[in-house]
């Protein structure tokens, strides 16, 4: 049988990584890549929940460029900031 949150990972992974930018595809879908994997339940959907925002908002709270709204101001987006300077420092 299948681990419970297999399918949600799929369909998220595939959500990631056709973002519709190329800095949104490189930072979502590389994010998603390295954690999904990892997330329990309750992740997957915080990170579900950061997918139905508008592409522009979530690369700049990661980027620290603007401010989160509190709903999303959690460890999934924590774990992105991290993962995008991670990036940053390898270009």
């Amino acid at each position: 049988m299948a681990e419970p949150h297999e399918r949600l990972r799929r369909k998220l992974r595939f959500r990631s990584l056709r973002r519709g930018t190329r800095e949104s595809d490189l930072v979502i879908g590389g994010f998603a890549a390295n954690f999904l994997d990892r997330m329990n339940g309750e992740q997957l959907a915080r990170f579900e929940a950061l997918l139905d925002q508008n592409d522009q908002d979530v690369l700049g709270w990661a980027a620290d460029v603007a401010p989160p709204p509190p709903p999303f101001d959690n460890d999934v987006l924590h774990m992105l900031k991290n993962f995008r300077k991670t990036l940053q420092d390898i270009a």
